[in-house]
């Protein structure tokens, strides 16, 4: 880490999707999932209540993955500590696309087993402290990605 830099994330949301896997060839693997957060507010000039929702496209590596897909499941909520990378490739057409993505290094399951389509409970949840490691870079389902104008 370079002095006086930081790039870390903290974000509690709900699931857009169940986790997506990716495996690799050497037996690792990566796990994708839209994470949803929320933002409200009232607009004074109307009185009336807005809500904006922040799409995150969150990566989880090799065991974090796998306790993920197995307890994870859409509309969950979580929370997710983690740093932001941004991607660049490019697509079918040859343009550069990029993806801005967080890498995620530690979770804690925040919704009850009874209210879950997974099998995480108070007191089991599952928490994971993973350092995060480098594979070769994945196939990019490019449907998924956004698409930054820088």
């Amino acid at each position: 880490m370079a002095a006086g830099t930081l790039n870390k994330v903290m974000l509690i949301g709900h699931t857009g999707d169940d986790i997506k896997m990716h495996y690799f060839e050497g037996g690792g693997c990566i796990g994708r999932f839209p994470l949803a957060t929320n933002e409200e507010y009232m607009n004074k000039a109307t009185g009336e209540r807005v809500s904006n929702t922040e799409w995150h496209n969150v990566v989880v590596r090799n065991k974090a993955a796998e306790i993920c897909e197995k307890y994870l499941k859409k509309g969950d909520k979580v929370y997710i500590e983690g740093r932001i990378k941004t991607r660049k490739w490019t697509d079918d057409s040859g343009n550069d696309r990029y993806s801005t993505e967080i890498h995620c290094s530690d979770f804690t399951f925040l919704t009850p087993k009874e209210q879950s389509g997974g099998m995480n409970t108070p007191g089991n949840q599952p928490s994971n402290q993973v350092q995060p490691q480098t594979p070769s870079a994945p196939a990019v389902n490019q449907e998924d990605d956004d698409d930054l104008p820088f």
